[in-house]
């Protein structure tokens, strides 16, 4: 129901950016985010939106790098990546949660829906 592309190689300090895209509108009222993920480690959330585009969270390690939003008619979230890092290398994701109104869900339990990934390598 979720699809995350926009994902590839790119060198350090270098920009990227990803779209997420529902095949439906069944997730157009919902809170939405951006999850990652290295082998052996769990999914680390990256930024979140809520339903309505307004209000925004975002991880500590992307602070002022990143910047998500939403198209809520087309039920899109795109994540603008800025002097992107090694160690930003993972493979993202994008999340969707029955939640709609003013919250920003950050935590996998409350996520609903899952997009398949798409890779990101940030080369040094």
């Amino acid at each position: 129901q979720l699809q995350a592309f926009g994902g590839g190689l790119v060198q350090a300090g270098g920009s990227l950016r990803l779209s997420c895209a529902a095949s439906d509108r069944t997730v157009s009222n919902n809170g939405m985010a951006w999850f990652r993920q290295t082998p052996g480690k769990d999914r680390e959330f990256v930024a979140g939106v809520d339903w309505n585009g307004g209000t925004t969270s975002y991880g500590d390690a992307v602070k002022g790098r990143f910047t998500v939003s939403r198209q809520k008619a087309q039920s899109t979230m795109y994540l603008q990546m800025n002097n992107l890092k090694p160690e930003d290398t993972a493979v993202y994701y994008c999340a969707a949660a029955p939640i709609g109104s003013a919250y920003v869900p950050r935590m996998q339990y409350e996520f609903r829906y899952w997009g398949q990934g798409t890779h990101v390598t940030v080369s040094s």
